[in-house]
This record gives structure tokens, sequence and C-alpha cells, in this order.
């Protein structure tokens, strides 16, 4: 688990935003997937995560089954 108490990770990959939940604003974390390679770089970003189906949509993706 990883902890960034100044949110510049959060920040760095543009997770830390304004979010709306019942008429109300506030900061948070965005739900984004990234897949990230062994040489460090960004293969593909999930910016809609479908929570139901995020694991499956992952592992098809890999074409890990």
């Amino acid at each position: 688990m990883l902890c960034d108490e100044s949110h510049s990770m959060l920040e760095d990959y543009k997770v830390w935003g304004l979010k709306k939940f019942m008429g109300r604003e506030y900061m948070g974390i965005s739900r984004v997937t990234y897949i990230i390679s062994e040489a460090g770089l960004i293969e593909k970003v999930y910016e809609k995560v479908a929570t139901k189906s995020h694991a499956k949509d992952i592992l098809e993706d890999l074409e890990i089954k």
C-alpha cells in the first residue's frame, strides 16, 4: 500500500481532483487503473472503471485466462 499524504503522485497520475456526490463537492481520488510495463512505461489507462467487470477486462487485455 502506498502512502501519499502530499498527493504529489496522485497529482502526477491525474487522479486527485474535485469530486461531486449528492450535491456536495470535495477533493478526492478518482478510480483509474494504469497498466505499467516492466520498463516503467504506461501501457494502458482505464479512466472509466466498471467495478463488476474491471478485473476481467484487465485480464482479457493482458491475455491472461
